[in-house]
């Protein structure tokens, strides 16, 4: 498909998307996996999958698929670790700097957001399309930036003292010897 030997098979180049597009699944090894960890500031990445179609969209391309996960992180009651399941969408429009597809620029006047559209087409830095960032990004999207055990009860009991208004006072009493 005119792949330069440098460009890893997730790398897909804008040049090269035919009519019908390219499917590609991903599923990144134990190092890489592992990297993406530290980044994303999770405990581990046990598993992660994704079915990719990357197809010519205008002057640029269109990401769609779907990916799992299991995520290792750290549970906020508990503190101890445990794996959940995530999984996401990826629906996502890419075009070349200057293209008259992008969205005008914010300053320059009103920009009008609905929940009935799709997102407006984000730039394409060059012409290569790296799915593995992308997967990484959608996947830290759809983490849980409060993880808890689904088990983990937080358990809290206030102090019994006397809170009477004149509690305080009772304190300042002398106490006898």
């Amino acid at each position: 498909m005119g792949r330069g030997m440098n460009v890893p098979a997730t790398t897909v180049r804008l040049g090269d998307l035919t009519a019908g597009g390219v499917r590609h699944r991903l599923a990144p090894g134990d190092e890489a996996r592992a990297s993406m960890a530290r980044r994303l500031g999770l405990r581990g990445l046990p598993a992660l999958g994704a079915d990719l179609e990357v197809r010519a969209w205008m002057d640029g391309c269109q990401v769609i698929g779907r990916f799992t996960a299991v995520v290792t992180q750290v549970c906020g009651v508990s503190l101890e670790p445990f794996d959940q399941p995530v999984s996401g969408e990826i629906d996502l429009r890419l075009v070349p700097h200057g293209s008259p597809n992008l969205p005008q620029d914010p300053a320059a006047g009103e920009v009008e957001v609905s929940l009935d559209t799709p997102d407006p087409p984000e730039p394409l830095e060059g012409d290569l399309i790296d799915l593995d960032a992308l997967l990484e990004e959608h996947l830290a999207l759809e983490i849980d930036p409060f993880p808890r055990r689904p088990d983990a009860v937080f358990q809290w009991s206030p102090e019994t003292e006397e809170t009477s208004p004149f509690a305080a006072l009772k304190a300042l009493r002398p106490r006898p010897e």
